[in-house]
C-alpha cells in the first residue's frame, strides 16, 4: 500500500517535470506577459524571469506579500527535490512497504504541491483586482497551458492598467497625515508613536505609523479595527513590551525610559489565562501580590490587598474554590485581578471577554468600568463591541492604508465616531475602513487622511 501511494507520489513528479518540457512556449510567453505587467507597475521587468524571485514580486505587486513569501519556500522546496529526485528514488527503493519515512515523504510532496496550487489562487486573485478584472479569469491563470493568454493580455493591451502601482504603495507608507506629537500632560496616558517597524525577510516593514493621542484619566478606551490593523501590536507598544520609535507618558513618567520603573504602573491582561488548575483562587491572587507589591509591605496589608481585589471582582465567595472548577466568566475575572492586584494606573486588556457568553460579557466589562470609575485608564479590545460600547467614554479606530500598515483612522468619544464614519453600530465602522477582499468597504485611506486633516487642523 505504502509503496504504491509513494509511486503515485513521484509519477506526478514525473508529469510535472515531463509537461515543463512540453509547455516550454507558454512559459516563454507568461514570461514575455508577467514582464510587461512588472513594467507598467514601474517594477524592473527581469524579475519575471527566476521563478522564484518571479512569484515573490507578483504578491509583492499585488499587496499580497506575505504569501509570496510562503509561496517563495514552497517554490525552493520543489526545486531542492527535483535536483535530488534520483537520490530521493534511490532512497526509496531500498524500503519496504511499512516504512513510515516513505509515506511521510509521499504525504509532503502532496501537502506541497496542493499549498502551492491554494497559494498561486491567492496571487492570482490579487491580479485581478489590481486589473479590475472578472473573477472567471482566475480559471485560466490556473492552467499552466493557459496560463501565458491572460498575462500576455493585461501585459500588452492598453484597456488593462492597474489601478496602483509599486511606487503608489510606497508614497502611501510614507504619506503623513497626522505628524504633530499630542502635547505630553502629567496625568493620563500621552501616545506619541511614530512608527514601528520590523525586518522581514531582510526587508524593513512598518506594522504601525502616525499614532498620536491623549487618554484622560478616568477613561474607558475602547480599540477598534479589523484583522490586521495592528491591535495587539499597538498595545504591546504601549506597555513596553515591544518598544516602537515612540514615546510613552504615564502620568509624567516615560514607560520606556522608566521601564523597570514602571512595569507595575501598566497591568496587561493577554486573552491566554496563565494560571494553575489546582490552586485556589485566593492562593493564585495572594502569590501574585507577593510577586507584585512593594517587598516591605506587611502580612497584614497584603492580605488586606487581596482581600480588597476579591470583593471588587466579585470573586469573595469562589476564593477557596480550585481554579480548574472556576466557569469562564470566574477564570478571566480572576485574570484581570491577578494584573489588577498592584493597583496600575493604566490597566491594558486584550480580549477579555472571549469565549463568554452575551451576560458574562456584559458583567465583565461593569467590573472593568467600575475600575476606570476609579480615576485609572482602562483599554480594551473586544471581539463584540456593540453589546458593551455603553460603558465605553472612547473608541480608537486602527486601519491598515493602501501600503498595508496600521493608521489612526479615529480617536474620540463613542458618539462622535458614529457620526464620523456615518455609521449606527461598531461593526459598521469596523467594516468601512476594512479591504474590499475583507467584506469592507475598502476606505481606510480616506478616514485617516480626513482624521490626521481634522487632527492637525
Amino acid at each position: 500500500m505504502y509503496t504504491q501511494i509513494l509511486n503515485v507520489g513521484f509519477l506526478l513528479s514525473d508529469l510535472m517535470f515531463s509537461s515543463t518540457l512540453l509547455i516550454a512556449p507558454f512559459w516563454i510567453l507568461y514570461v514575455i506577459g508577467l514582464w510587461q505587467i512588472f513594467k507598467k507597475s514601474n517594477m524592473k521587468g527581469w524579475y519575471a524571469v527566476p521563478p522564484i524571485l518571479r512569484d515573490y514580486k507578483l504578491a509583492c505587486l499585488t499587496g499580497r506579500e506575505s504569501d509570496g513569501r510562503v509561496l517563495m519556500i514552497l517554490d525552493i522546496y520543489e526545486i531542492v527535490y527535483l535536483l535530488l529526485y534520483d537520490i530521493f528514488t534511490d532512497f526509496v527503493a531500498l524500503m519496504t512497504e511499512e516504512s513510515v519515512i516513505a509515506i511521510m515523504l509521499s504525504l509532503i510532496n502532496y501537502s506541497v504541491l496542493f499549498m502551492q496550487w491554494i497559494y498561486r489562487i491567492r496571487i492570482y486573485n490579487g491580479l485581478i483586482e489590481l486589473y479590475g478584472l472578472k473573477r472567471r479569469w482566475i480559471a485560466l491563470m490556473l492552467i499552466a497551458e493557459t496560463r501565458w493568454f491572460p498575462i500576455l493580455r493585461l501585459g500588452f493591451s492598453k484597456k488593462y492598467q492597474p489601478q496602483y502601482t509599486e511606487e503608489d504603495l510606497h508614497e502611501a507608507a510614507l504619506k503623513t497625515y497626522s505628524e504633530k506629537d499630542v502635547v505630553v500632560m502629567e496625568k493620563g496616558l500621552t501616545v506619541n508613536l511614530r512608527k514601528r517597524e520590523v525586518t522581514d525577510l531582510f526587508k524593513k516593514k512598518t506594522l504601525l505609523r502616525d499614532i498620536h493621542l491623549y487618554i484622560q484619566p478616568g477613561h474607558m478606551v475602547l480599540l477598534l479595527g479589523g484583522s490586521g490593523s495592528g491591535k495587539t501590536t499597538f498595545l504591546n507598544a504601549v506597555n513596553g513590551y515591544e518598544k516602537a520609535d515612540a514615546t510613552m507618558v504615564l502620568d509624567g513618567k516615560d514607560i520606556y525610559k522608566q521601564y523597570r520603573q514602571m512595569l507595575y504602573e501598566v497591568g496587561f491582561v493577554p486573552q491566554t489565562d496563565l494560571m494553575r488548575g489546582k490552586d485556589t483562587v485566593y492562593h493564585t491572587l495572594d502569590d501574585n501580590a507577593l510577586l507584585r507589591l512593594p517587598r516591605n509591605i506587611n502580612t497584614n496589608d497584603r492580605k488586606e490587598r487581596v482581600d480588597s481585589v476579591l470583593e471588587t471582582f466579585g470573586l469573595t465567595r469562589a476564593k477557596d474554590n480550585l481554579v480548574e472548577k472556576m466557569s469562564g466568566g470566574q477564570k478571566k475575572r480572576l485574570s484581570i485581578a491577578m494584573e489588577y492586584i498592584n493597583n496600575p494606573s493604566l490597566f491594558i486588556l486584550d480580549e477579555p471577554d472571549s469565549g463568554l457568553d452575551g451576560v458574562m460579557a456584559r458583567s465583565l466589562m461593569t467590573h472593568l468600568r467600575s475600575i476606570a470609575d476609579q480615576g485609572k485608564i482602562v483599554v480594551v479590545i473586544t471581539h463584540t463591541p456593540d453589546r458593551v460600547a455603553d460603558l465605553f467614554d472612547d473608541v480608537i479606530v486602527l486601519a491598515r492604508d493602501s501600503a498595508k500598515t496600521g493608521r489612526l483612522a479615529y480617536y474620540g468619544p463613542i458618539e462622535d465616531s458614529y457620526k464620523f464614519f456615518n455609521a449606527k453600530t461598531m461593526e459598521e465602522i469596523v467594516l468601512t475602513v476594512n479591504s474590499k477582499d475583507e467584506g469592507g468597504k475598502g476606505l481606510a485611506d480616506d478616514y485617516i487622511k480626513t482624521f490626521g486633516e481634522v487632527s492637525n487642523g
